[in-house]
């Protein structure tokens, strides 16, 4: 009897916990299809070739796009990109193949730490060490700030994806004779290239839509883009300005863009799932 109660217990207990695991993911897909909804709603209606390919217009002048603001995003994504790609793969590598024991915790403490940190720390970081010393907000420190966001993300999952590929090859790299960094690079890395492009795609998505560190650094540009050691304007910034103001067109270019930008990420955490399945098969 005491037996098939705590069998009946436990039971009870699992199937209570079940239920509640099923709605807390009931809520996460409730509050996505909430924000994807209200944004396609209020974005595609405003949505028009005029966003795309024209510039910002003064207030008062009717039309208008965020052509040079989607120029912005892709070149501080790509300042970004080339900056932490290098380092957070090499930190990725160092961390799976070479690093000791202590060294390697030690790093992974470390970028998990600043994986964490508020991305308006990062900017108001950035804004200390380069835009002060420069004397004037450029497309440089906002990359810089981007950066910093991505390293982390890149490095981790570079590590964790060197760490999957089998040790059976490791071992016959080195009986051929070749050194271990030539087996790192030719052997370990291919061996991982898909998993090092998930993690490529979900920090470029990450930075994608970052506001905080853009208010520090970038500042943002009526005049298009004129310069790494310049101001520039970017789709979030651009977002936060226009929704924040008080004039109804450019509320309404604000969820135009803001729709833009939820697709963008969207399709780019979608194309990382494929990856991922892909992988798997």
């Amino acid at each position: 009897m005491i037996m098939y109660t705590g069998y009946f217990r436990r039971k009870m207990v699992s199937r209570v916990m079940l239920v509640l695991c099923g709605c807390a993911a009931g809520i996460v897909v409730i509050v996505l299809a909430l924000i994807l909804g209200y944004t396609l709603v209020n974005g595609i209606t405003y949505l028009s070739l005029d966003l795309l390919t024209q510039p910002a217009r003064p207030v008062g002048e009717a039309g208008g796009g965020m052509r040079d603001d989607i120029y912005g995003t892709l070149i501080l994504v790509g300042l970004a990109s080339v900056i932490a790609l290098p380092v957070g793969l090499m930190a990725g590598i160092f961390l799976a193949e070479f690093a000791g024991p202590k060294a390697a915790s030690v790093i992974r403490f470390a970028a998990d730490i600043l994986a964490g940190v508020p991305s308006i720390i990062v900017g108001v970081f950035a804004y200390a060490i380069l835009v002060r010393p420069m004397h004037s907000y450029s497309a440089l420190s906002a990359g810089v700030a981007l950066a910093i966001i991505m390293i982390p993300v890149v490095a981790r999952t570079a590590e964790e994806s060197l760490r999957m590929v089998p040790n059976s090859q490791r071992e016959a790299a080195l009986a051929l004779g070749i050194s271990r960094w030539r087996m790192t690079l030719g052997v370990i890395v291919p061996g991982a290239v898909t998993g090092i492009v998930t993690g490529i795609m979900l920090a470029v998505a990450r930075i994608a839509g970052e506001t905080a560190p853009l208010i520090f650094t970038a500042l943002g540009s009526a005049f298009g883009v004129q310069g790494l050691a310049e101001p520039i304007g970017a789709l979030p910034l651009q977002i936060y300005r226009y929704a924040m103001s008080p004039y109804a067109d450019w509320q309404k270019q604000a969820w135009a863009a803001a729709f833009l930008l939820v697709i963008l990420v969207l399709g780019i955490n979608i194309v990382v799932r494929l990856v991922s399945s892909r992988k798997k098969m």
